[in-house]
């Protein structure tokens, strides 16, 4: 269920995501309050589960990370155990940035971040051999066009 949002907190949230190490000065300057309400929106935001966390967005491809690849999974198991098998063996690899569960002829998208070809077939090789996985297609990307934490507010 949505939490109920008013402009002030939506113009918070848009500057948390532009830059959450700004100060609460600086964002209550931005948002046209002060330091004390703001505060309190955001702790309330927290609580509410709006603000999930903070964290650092890091450069893939500075840290030698320059291959994606989306990886369309289609699995003939249905089943309750293969699927705890599948996501546990997916929430384990740190290749994979992605994971969404789809409607159609793909069961499972990825979104997987490597150094190379070969460090994908290794990450490939270990999956298989983890759970049985009726087709694989792998799609690299050739250049990333727009790629944002930012959601709509």
């Amino acid at each position: 269920m949505a939490v109920r949002l008013d402009d002030m907190d939506r113009k918070i949230l848009a500057e948390l995501q532009v830059d959450a190490e700004q100060s609460l000065d600086e964002i209550a300057r931005k948002v046209g309050s002060s330091k004390t309400p703001v505060w309190n929106r955001i702790r309330r935001m927290k609580e509410a589960g709006v603000i999930t966390r903070q964290t650092a967005i890091l450069d893939p491809e500075a840290l030698g990370l320059e291959a994606c690849f989306f990886v369309l999974i289609r699995t003939s198991e249905h089943e309750a155990e293969w699927q705890r098998k599948f996501l546990k063996a997916l929430r384990e690899r740190p290749e994979v940035l992605e994971a969404h569960r789809l409607a159609g002829d793909i069961d499972y998208i990825l979104k997987v971040r490597v150094k190379n070809a070969r460090a994908y077939d290794t990450f490939y090789q270990a999956l298989i051999s983890e759970v049985r996985i009726y087709n694989v297609t792998a799609l690299l990307s050739m250049e990333e066009i727009k790629a944002t934490t930012m959601l709509p507010v």
